[in-house]
């Protein structure tokens, strides 16, 4: 019994080994000798510098710190980024390919890595030169790490209204306000801030970049989390926070537009993590199935267990495919790609969200243990269906296209 209660190094095992993964699950399917080898080195990365410590981050909430800048030097800090400015220059589809495959080794540190790359892909695209420059290597280097800063305690869903205001004075601005749920809240060096800069509604405002540090910037406690314990979460407080004009991203009103693009990918990158959970839970499943008995045979020859894997199986792939064409969409500009990535970031949440509760499941009491991976994945991906856009929010996004015209 005890050879599968080490469930985080067996999984560690599974996934570097790439032993009994059924070719219908191989997640480098499809994909280009370019893209199959650095989905390798993440897998490699993943099991080797991730999974062995997934637990423990978990459980004493380390955010760790100096794994992340590893993954940075193989150029997982700015997938997206341009290469002129420190960043990998790879495509949305690549981006989702790696963040999948390391979401296997630790799905909460992953999901944190994809923030950031969002928050360096802002400044990267909407920033000018100098802003490019200032930032951009530090973060893409994780020298330094990015916080993104637009859910309020009264704004959540309802981004548009939020009301952390920042006045202009001179060539500074003047900050109030606070956000709610940051990702790296406080232990963070640099947040992408969106801020009201006008009248109400989205084209009142603005994304300013502030640094830790500046005078009036401050953080609230740490949260007591369900899941993603390998990365802090704190309130961001503004308070008469001086702010010069030259950190302003893009122009006066261009904030939630910027936002809104972000989220974009966001959504992608979010969903690649939920793949990478139930690609690692499958497995799991996969594992305990052949080597568990009960009622004198392994739980394998159980028909209706065995059903219930192959639809796990089939709804990964599903999801699989649904994120990597949003992907593609999105790379391509197509008209279509906000939707898409709607669809994909809703569909893959919730059914990644279900093939790890199923997999907990197959467990038995063993999977209710901290001792067992599969628990762990569960409770980090369970928020995947809350952030990035709530999955109701997804709906309206889809529906109203469907129905517009």
């Amino acid at each position: 019994a005890m050879a599968w209660r080490a469930a985080p190094r067996a999984a560690a095992r599974l996934l570097l080994g790439r032993r009994g993964i059924a070719s219908c699950l191989d997640p480098s399917a499809g994909l280009t000798e370019d893209q199959k080898e650095f989905q390798k080195v993440a897998l490699d990365f993943a099991a080797k510098e991730m999974a062995p410590y997934m637990a423990e981050w978990d459980e004493k909430e380390i955010f760790p710190v100096e794994t992340m800048r590893k993954a940075a030097q193989l150029g997982f800090g700015g997938i997206y980024v341009k290469p002129d400015v420190g960043g990998s220059g790879l495509s949305r589809l690549d981006t989702s390919i790696i963040f999948e495959a390391l979401s296997t080794g630790c799905a909460s540190t992953t999901a944190y890595m994809s923030i950031h790359n969002m928050c360096v892909w802002m400044i990267d695209t909407f920033g000018n030169e100098e802003q490019r420059r200032k930032f951009c290597p530090s973060l893409c280097s994780m020298e330094k790490f990015a916080s993104y800063c637009l859910t309020e305690p009264g704004s959540g869903s309802d981004a548009a209204s939020l009301l952390t205001s920042a006045q202009r004075k001179g060539d500074t601005y003047i900050l109030n306000g606070s956000k709610a749920f940051i990702s790296g809240g406080g232990d963070t060096d640099v947040y992408v801030v969106m801020c009201r800069t006008g009248g109400p509604g989205p084209k009142g405002i603005s994304c300013l970049v502030l640094e830790k540090g500046m005078p009036g910037l401050s953080f609230g406690k740490k949260e007591k989390k369900v899941g993603w314990n390998s990365q802090p979460t704190r309130a961001v407080i503004f308070e008469d926070c001086i702010v010069p004009v030259g950190n302003r991203l893009g122009a006066e009103g261009q904030g939630f537009s910027i936002a809104m693009q972000g989220l974009n990918g966001g959504r992608i990158n979010i969903a690649s993590c939920s793949l990478g959970a139930a690609h690692a839970s499958v497995l799991l499943a996969q594992e305990h199935l052949t080597v568990r008995k009960q009622f004198g045979e392994p739980l394998a020859n159980n028909q209706y267990l065995q059903f219930r894997l192959a639809e796990m199986a089939t709804r990964l792939v599903a999801a699989r495919l649904m994120v990597r064409n949003a992907a593609r969409a999105l790379q391509d500009g197509r008209e279509d790609a906000a939707v898409l990535c709607s669809m994909a970031k809703l569909f893959a949440t919730d059914e990644c969200f279900g093939i790890c509760n199923q997999a907990l499941q197959m467990h038995g009491g063993y999977g209710y243990l901290k001792d067992y991976a599969v628990q762990q994945f569960v409770r980090d991906i369970r928020v995947h269906q809350i952030l990035e856009g709530t999955n109701e929010v997804m709906r309206m996004i889809v529906a109203r296209n469907l129905l517009q015209g």
